[in-house]
Protein backbone atom coordinates (compact mmCIF):
# COMPACT_ATOMS: atom_id res chain seq x y z
CA UNK A 1 0.00 0.00 0.00
CA UNK A 2 1.17 3.50 -0.91
CA UNK A 3 2.44 6.15 1.44
CA UNK A 4 1.47 9.06 1.36
CA UNK A 5 2.12 12.33 3.67
CA UNK A 6 -0.08 14.96 5.00
CA UNK A 7 -1.39 17.06 2.45
CA UNK A 8 -0.16 20.50 4.12
CA UNK A 9 3.43 18.43 3.55
CA UNK A 10 3.02 17.75 -0.34
CA UNK A 11 2.13 21.54 -0.59
CA UNK A 12 4.89 22.93 1.12
CA UNK A 13 6.78 20.64 -1.69
CA UNK A 14 5.92 23.18 -3.79
CA UNK A 15 8.54 25.45 -1.70
CA UNK A 16 12.01 24.09 -2.34
CA UNK A 17 13.87 24.71 0.70
CA UNK A 18 16.83 25.26 -0.10
CA UNK A 19 16.06 28.13 -1.93
CA UNK A 20 13.83 29.13 1.16
CA UNK A 21 16.80 29.02 3.27
CA UNK A 22 18.88 30.83 0.69
CA UNK A 23 16.60 33.90 1.11
CA UNK A 24 15.97 33.42 4.44
CA UNK A 25 19.84 34.42 4.95
CA UNK A 26 19.91 37.07 2.76
CA UNK A 27 16.84 38.66 4.59
CA UNK A 28 17.87 38.20 8.19
CA UNK A 29 18.60 40.83 11.00
CA UNK A 30 19.11 40.51 14.52
CA UNK A 31 20.17 37.85 16.42
CA UNK A 32 20.56 33.81 15.70
CA UNK A 33 17.27 31.75 16.27
CA UNK A 34 17.94 28.96 18.93
CA UNK A 35 15.08 26.82 18.05
CA UNK A 36 12.84 28.69 16.13
CA UNK A 37 13.47 29.59 11.87
CA UNK A 38 11.93 31.67 9.01
CA UNK A 39 11.06 28.39 8.05
CA UNK A 40 9.13 27.44 11.04
CA UNK A 41 7.03 31.26 11.10
CA UNK A 42 6.03 30.64 6.96
CA UNK A 43 4.69 27.02 8.31
CA UNK A 44 3.23 28.20 10.83
CA UNK A 45 1.52 31.00 9.54
CA UNK A 46 0.75 29.73 5.81
CA UNK A 47 -1.43 27.16 8.01
CA UNK A 48 -3.27 29.57 9.74
CA UNK A 49 -3.89 31.15 6.47
CA UNK A 50 -4.90 27.65 4.69
CA UNK A 51 -6.85 26.71 7.93
CA UNK A 52 -8.76 29.66 8.28
CA UNK A 53 -7.20 30.52 11.80
CA UNK A 54 -7.43 34.38 13.21
CA UNK A 55 -5.57 34.81 16.30
CA UNK A 56 -2.53 34.78 17.32
CA UNK A 57 -3.63 32.39 20.06
CA UNK A 58 -5.69 30.34 17.93
CA UNK A 59 -2.68 29.51 15.60
CA UNK A 60 -0.54 28.41 18.36
CA UNK A 61 -3.22 26.13 19.14
CA UNK A 62 -4.73 24.56 15.90
CA UNK A 63 -0.36 24.34 15.25
CA UNK A 64 0.13 22.39 18.78
CA UNK A 65 -2.27 19.58 17.91
CA UNK A 66 -0.70 18.80 15.16
CA UNK A 67 3.01 19.18 16.96
CA UNK A 68 3.92 15.36 15.97
CA UNK A 69 3.64 15.93 12.20
CA UNK A 70 6.13 19.40 12.37
CA UNK A 71 9.08 17.25 12.27
CA UNK A 72 8.61 15.88 9.44
CA UNK A 73 7.50 19.68 8.04
CA UNK A 74 11.15 20.87 9.42
CA UNK A 75 9.09 22.63 11.64
CA UNK A 76 9.37 23.85 15.22
CA UNK A 77 6.26 24.60 17.25
CA UNK A 78 6.49 28.21 18.23
CA UNK A 79 5.06 29.49 21.05
CA UNK A 80 2.61 32.65 21.26
CA UNK A 81 5.71 35.17 22.31
CA UNK A 82 8.08 33.27 19.80
CA UNK A 83 5.80 33.81 17.03
CA UNK A 84 4.86 37.87 17.55
CA UNK A 85 8.35 38.54 18.56
CA UNK A 86 9.78 36.77 15.10
CA UNK A 87 6.61 38.81 12.78
CA UNK A 88 7.73 42.19 15.01
CA UNK A 89 11.47 41.57 14.44
CA UNK A 90 12.21 39.79 10.92
CA UNK A 91 12.12 41.50 7.64
CA UNK A 92 9.18 40.73 5.77
CA UNK A 93 10.93 41.69 3.01
CA UNK A 94 11.77 37.98 2.63
CA UNK A 95 8.27 36.73 2.01
CA UNK A 96 8.19 39.37 -0.94
CA UNK A 97 11.35 37.52 -2.66
CA UNK A 98 9.61 34.37 -2.11
CA UNK A 99 6.57 35.64 -3.83
CA UNK A 100 8.73 36.54 -6.96
CA UNK A 101 9.77 32.81 -6.91
CA UNK A 102 6.55 31.33 -6.38
CA UNK A 103 5.35 33.91 -9.47
CA UNK A 104 8.31 32.58 -11.95
CA UNK A 105 7.06 28.95 -11.46
CA UNK A 106 3.23 29.79 -12.11
CA UNK A 107 4.35 31.98 -15.11
CA UNK A 108 5.70 28.96 -16.54
CA UNK A 109 2.36 26.84 -16.77
CA UNK A 110 -0.03 29.88 -17.28
CA UNK A 111 -3.40 29.71 -19.90
CA UNK A 112 -3.75 32.68 -22.17
CA UNK A 113 -5.72 35.17 -22.03
CA UNK A 114 -9.64 35.06 -23.63
CA UNK A 115 -8.22 37.80 -26.39
CA UNK A 116 -7.37 37.02 -29.90
CA UNK A 117 -4.20 39.39 -29.88
CA UNK A 118 -0.74 38.12 -28.40
CA UNK A 119 -0.36 41.50 -26.05
CA UNK A 120 0.35 40.39 -22.56
CA UNK A 121 -2.77 41.98 -21.01
CA UNK A 122 -3.15 43.25 -17.22
CA UNK A 123 -5.83 45.04 -15.09
CA UNK A 124 -4.16 47.66 -12.49
CA UNK A 125 -6.29 48.63 -9.71
CA UNK A 126 -5.96 49.02 -5.50
CA UNK A 127 -7.87 47.80 -2.65
CA UNK A 128 -7.80 49.20 0.49
CA UNK A 129 -7.56 47.65 4.01
CA UNK A 130 -8.88 49.30 6.68
CA UNK A 131 -7.03 49.53 10.44
CA UNK A 132 -7.60 51.04 13.83
CA UNK A 133 -5.95 54.08 14.04
CA UNK A 134 -5.36 53.48 17.78
CA UNK A 135 -3.91 50.00 17.27
CA UNK A 136 -1.88 51.00 13.83
CA UNK A 137 -1.01 54.39 14.10
CA UNK A 138 1.94 54.16 11.79
CA UNK A 139 -0.46 53.61 9.22
CA UNK A 140 -2.17 56.80 9.54
CA UNK A 141 -4.76 57.80 6.59
CA UNK A 142 -7.79 59.94 7.58
CA UNK A 143 -8.27 62.00 10.75
CA UNK A 144 -9.71 58.90 12.22
CA UNK A 145 -8.77 55.57 11.22
CA UNK A 146 -5.81 53.85 9.54
CA UNK A 147 -5.75 51.77 6.30
CA UNK A 148 -2.75 50.07 4.26
CA UNK A 149 -3.59 49.80 0.19
CA UNK A 150 -3.16 46.61 -1.75
CA UNK A 151 -1.80 47.48 -5.69
CA UNK A 152 -2.18 44.87 -8.43
CA UNK A 153 -1.41 44.14 -11.71
CA UNK A 154 -3.37 41.28 -12.57
CA UNK A 155 -2.13 39.61 -15.82
CA UNK A 156 -5.22 38.09 -17.37
CA UNK A 157 -2.56 34.68 -18.43
CA UNK A 158 -3.90 32.85 -15.37
CA UNK A 159 -4.61 35.99 -13.37
CA UNK A 160 -2.09 35.68 -11.29
CA UNK A 161 -0.55 38.94 -9.43
CA UNK A 162 2.24 39.75 -11.60
CA UNK A 163 2.95 43.15 -9.67
CA UNK A 164 1.73 43.61 -6.08
CA UNK A 165 2.91 46.86 -3.94
CA UNK A 166 1.95 47.16 -0.40
CA UNK A 167 1.61 50.83 0.94
CA UNK A 168 -0.02 52.96 3.70
CA UNK A 169 -3.19 54.58 2.62
CA UNK A 170 -2.24 57.79 1.61
CA UNK A 171 -0.25 56.70 -1.34
CA UNK A 172 -1.61 57.67 -4.28
CA UNK A 173 -2.79 54.87 -6.76
CA UNK A 174 -0.89 56.15 -9.93
CA UNK A 175 1.98 56.93 -7.87
CA UNK A 176 2.48 53.13 -7.44
CA UNK A 177 1.59 52.95 -11.14
CA UNK A 178 4.53 55.23 -13.20
CA UNK A 179 6.95 52.68 -10.91
CA UNK A 180 5.84 49.40 -12.46
CA UNK A 181 7.61 47.88 -15.33
CA UNK A 182 5.49 46.77 -17.71
CA UNK A 183 6.79 44.19 -20.49
CA UNK A 184 7.29 45.64 -24.16
CA UNK A 185 3.74 45.38 -26.46
CA UNK A 186 1.47 45.04 -23.18
CA UNK A 187 -1.87 46.86 -22.51
CA UNK A 188 -2.40 47.78 -19.21
CA UNK A 189 -6.00 48.13 -18.25
CA UNK A 190 -7.00 50.80 -15.36
CA UNK A 191 -9.48 53.11 -13.89
CA UNK A 192 -9.91 56.75 -13.90
CA UNK A 193 -8.35 56.39 -10.74
CA UNK A 194 -4.65 56.74 -12.52
CA UNK A 195 -5.57 59.53 -14.62
CA UNK A 196 -2.46 61.26 -15.20
CA UNK A 197 -1.62 63.01 -17.97
CA UNK A 198 2.46 62.73 -17.91
CA UNK A 199 2.31 59.09 -17.45
CA UNK A 200 0.19 58.08 -20.60
CA UNK A 201 2.67 60.02 -22.58
CA UNK A 202 5.41 58.22 -20.42
CA UNK A 203 3.48 54.32 -21.74
CA UNK A 204 3.14 55.45 -25.03
CA UNK A 205 6.80 56.49 -25.09
CA UNK A 206 7.73 53.31 -24.07
CA UNK A 207 5.13 51.63 -26.13
CA UNK A 208 2.51 50.10 -23.66
CA UNK A 209 -0.78 50.46 -24.49
CA UNK A 210 -3.30 51.67 -21.65
CA UNK A 211 -6.96 51.79 -21.67
CA UNK A 212 -9.15 53.65 -19.01
CA UNK A 213 -12.43 55.98 -18.97
CA UNK A 214 -11.98 59.73 -19.72
CA UNK A 215 -12.96 62.35 -17.41
CA UNK A 216 -15.82 64.22 -18.27
CA UNK A 217 -14.08 67.65 -17.68
CA UNK A 218 -11.61 66.71 -19.89
CA UNK A 219 -10.80 69.10 -22.66
CA UNK A 220 -9.79 67.83 -26.15
CA UNK A 221 -10.39 68.66 -29.98
CA UNK A 222 -11.55 65.51 -32.38
CA UNK A 223 -8.85 65.05 -35.32
CA UNK A 224 -10.79 62.87 -36.75
CA UNK A 225 -13.95 60.43 -36.88
CA UNK A 226 -13.94 56.79 -37.78
CA UNK A 227 -17.20 55.00 -38.88
CA UNK A 228 -18.72 52.84 -35.64
CA UNK A 229 -21.50 50.07 -35.80
CA UNK A 230 -24.07 50.91 -33.48
CA UNK A 231 -25.28 48.08 -33.33
CA UNK A 232 -22.54 46.87 -30.82
CA UNK A 233 -23.02 49.59 -28.71
CA UNK A 234 -20.41 51.58 -30.13
CA UNK A 235 -21.46 55.51 -30.44
CA UNK A 236 -18.14 57.05 -31.50
CA UNK A 237 -14.57 56.48 -32.27
CA UNK A 238 -12.38 59.76 -32.43
CA UNK A 239 -8.61 60.51 -32.96
CA UNK A 240 -8.63 63.13 -30.22
CA UNK A 241 -5.78 65.84 -29.15
CA UNK A 242 -6.12 66.99 -25.51
CA UNK A 243 -6.05 71.21 -25.75
CA UNK A 244 -5.81 71.52 -21.74
CA UNK A 245 -3.00 73.98 -20.58
CA UNK A 246 -1.89 71.13 -18.36
CA UNK A 247 -3.25 67.84 -20.14
CA UNK A 248 -2.23 69.45 -23.61
CA UNK A 249 1.55 70.26 -22.52
CA UNK A 250 2.32 66.59 -19.88
CA UNK A 251 0.40 64.83 -23.33
CA UNK A 252 1.19 66.44 -26.79
CA UNK A 253 0.29 62.86 -28.35
CA UNK A 254 -2.97 62.08 -30.45
CA UNK A 255 -4.97 59.63 -28.52
CA UNK A 256 -8.33 57.56 -29.35
CA UNK A 257 -11.78 57.99 -27.63
CA UNK A 258 -14.48 55.62 -27.81
CA UNK A 259 -18.31 55.81 -26.87
CA UNK A 260 -20.11 52.92 -25.66
CA UNK A 261 -23.30 51.98 -24.18
CA UNK A 262 -23.63 48.58 -21.99
CA UNK A 263 -26.72 46.46 -23.57
CA UNK A 264 -26.83 44.87 -20.13
CA UNK A 265 -27.17 48.12 -17.79
CA UNK A 266 -27.83 50.81 -20.49
CA UNK A 267 -24.65 53.14 -19.11
CA UNK A 268 -22.60 54.87 -21.76
CA UNK A 269 -19.11 54.93 -21.27
CA UNK A 270 -15.88 56.87 -22.61
CA UNK A 271 -12.82 55.35 -23.40
CA UNK A 272 -9.55 56.75 -23.41
CA UNK A 273 -6.24 54.51 -25.40
CA UNK A 274 -3.30 55.19 -27.36
CA UNK A 275 -4.21 52.04 -29.41
CA UNK A 276 -5.16 52.27 -32.37
CA UNK A 277 -4.79 48.81 -33.92
CA UNK A 278 -7.79 46.96 -32.46
CA UNK A 279 -11.40 47.14 -32.73
CA UNK A 280 -13.55 49.88 -31.11
CA UNK A 281 -15.61 46.75 -29.04
CA UNK A 282 -12.38 45.23 -28.31
CA UNK A 283 -11.45 47.82 -26.33
CA UNK A 284 -14.91 48.06 -24.69
CA UNK A 285 -14.14 44.50 -23.73
CA UNK A 286 -10.61 44.55 -22.48
CA UNK A 287 -12.15 47.48 -20.21
CA UNK A 288 -14.58 45.16 -19.21
CA UNK A 289 -12.43 42.73 -18.17
CA UNK A 290 -10.75 44.64 -16.07
CA UNK A 291 -13.52 43.31 -13.33
CA UNK A 292 -11.33 40.12 -12.65
CA UNK A 293 -9.19 42.85 -10.68
CA UNK A 294 -11.96 43.49 -8.53
CA UNK A 295 -12.57 39.76 -8.32
CA UNK A 296 -9.15 38.67 -7.31
CA UNK A 297 -9.35 41.37 -4.03
CA UNK A 298 -12.62 40.11 -3.44
CA UNK A 299 -11.18 36.66 -3.40
CA UNK A 300 -8.25 36.99 -1.76
CA UNK A 301 -10.09 39.53 1.03
CA UNK A 302 -12.92 36.31 1.74
CA UNK A 303 -10.65 33.34 1.89
CA UNK A 304 -7.37 34.53 3.11
CA UNK A 305 -6.54 36.25 6.48
CA UNK A 306 -5.53 39.98 5.19
CA UNK A 307 -8.42 41.93 6.91
CA UNK A 308 -7.45 40.67 10.60
CA UNK A 309 -3.90 40.80 12.06
CA UNK A 310 -2.16 39.14 14.41
CA UNK A 311 0.61 41.51 14.90
CA UNK A 312 0.47 45.37 15.30
CA UNK A 313 3.51 46.55 14.01
CA UNK A 314 3.77 47.40 10.05
CA UNK A 315 6.71 44.45 9.61
CA UNK A 316 4.19 42.08 11.36
CA UNK A 317 0.61 42.93 8.99
CA UNK A 318 3.05 43.19 6.14
CA UNK A 319 4.31 39.65 6.95
CA UNK A 320 1.07 38.60 7.24
CA UNK A 321 0.09 39.96 3.94
CA UNK A 322 3.06 38.62 1.82
CA UNK A 323 2.17 35.33 3.62
CA UNK A 324 -1.36 35.51 2.03
CA UNK A 325 -0.32 36.14 -1.22
CA UNK A 326 2.61 33.32 -1.14
CA UNK A 327 -0.27 31.11 -0.37
CA UNK A 328 -2.34 32.46 -3.17
CA UNK A 329 0.50 31.40 -5.93
CA UNK A 330 0.70 28.29 -4.01
CA UNK A 331 -3.07 27.43 -5.21
CA UNK A 332 -2.66 28.75 -7.99
CA UNK A 333 0.02 26.64 -8.92
CA UNK A 334 -1.79 23.71 -7.90
CA UNK A 335 -4.52 24.32 -10.14
CA UNK A 336 -2.31 24.88 -13.40
CA UNK A 337 -0.55 21.30 -12.13
CA UNK A 338 -3.27 19.56 -11.89
CA UNK A 339 -4.95 20.83 -15.02
CA UNK A 340 -8.66 20.70 -13.72
CA UNK A 341 -11.60 22.74 -13.76
CA UNK A 342 -12.06 23.41 -9.78
CA UNK A 343 -12.27 26.96 -9.32
CA UNK A 344 -9.32 28.58 -6.55
CA UNK A 345 -12.04 28.73 -3.78
CA UNK A 346 -13.04 24.77 -4.25
CA UNK A 347 -9.41 23.54 -4.01
CA UNK A 348 -9.18 25.75 -0.88
CA UNK A 349 -12.31 24.04 0.68
CA UNK A 350 -10.80 20.74 -0.02
CA UNK A 351 -7.23 21.70 1.33
CA UNK A 352 -9.12 23.05 4.57
CA UNK A 353 -10.90 19.87 5.29
CA UNK A 354 -7.87 17.78 4.42
CA UNK A 355 -5.35 19.71 5.54
CA UNK A 356 -3.30 17.24 8.04
CA UNK A 357 -5.01 13.93 6.43
CA UNK A 358 -2.19 11.24 5.32
CA UNK A 359 -3.54 10.84 0.97
CA UNK A 360 -2.03 11.96 -2.19
CA UNK A 361 -2.77 15.48 -3.13
CA UNK A 362 -3.84 15.06 -6.80
CA UNK A 363 -6.37 12.50 -5.93
CA UNK A 364 -8.17 14.37 -3.50
CA UNK A 365 -8.07 16.86 -6.48
CA UNK A 366 -9.65 14.42 -8.72
CA UNK A 367 -12.37 13.01 -5.78
CA UNK A 368 -10.94 9.70 -6.13
CA UNK A 369 -12.54 7.62 -3.32
CA UNK A 370 -10.57 6.93 0.20
CA UNK A 371 -9.08 3.85 0.07
CA UNK A 372 -9.70 1.95 3.14
CA UNK A 373 -6.83 0.76 4.79
CA UNK A 374 -8.31 -1.74 7.46
CA UNK A 375 -9.81 -4.03 3.91
CA UNK A 376 -7.92 -7.13 3.84
CA UNK A 377 -8.89 -7.77 0.14
CA UNK A 378 -6.19 -11.30 0.85
CA UNK A 379 -8.63 -13.01 3.15
CA UNK A 380 -9.15 -16.25 2.34
CA UNK A 381 -12.54 -17.66 2.36
CA UNK A 382 -12.80 -20.99 4.62
CA UNK A 383 -16.50 -21.68 4.35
Amino acid sequence: MSHYNTIFSQILKFVPRHEFETLAKEHHSGRSFRTASRWSQFVTLAMAQLAGRKSLRDIVENISVQAHRLYHLGSVKLTRSNLSRINEDKPYALYESLAGKLLSRCQGMTPGHNFRFKNPLYSLDTSTIDLCLSVFPWANFRTTKSAIKLHVGLNHSGYLPEFVAITEGKTSDVEIGRTLQFPHGSIVAVDRGYCDYGWYNQLTEKKIFFITRLKSNTKFKVVSREPVLKYKGLSSDQIIKFTGLKSAKECPTQLRRIGYRDKETGKHYVFLTNNFKLSAKTIANIYKARWQVELFFKWIKQNLKIKTFVGTSKNAVMTQVWIAVCVYLLLAFIKFQSKMSKSMQQILRLLQLNLFEKRDLMALLRGDPLIDKNANHCQMDLL
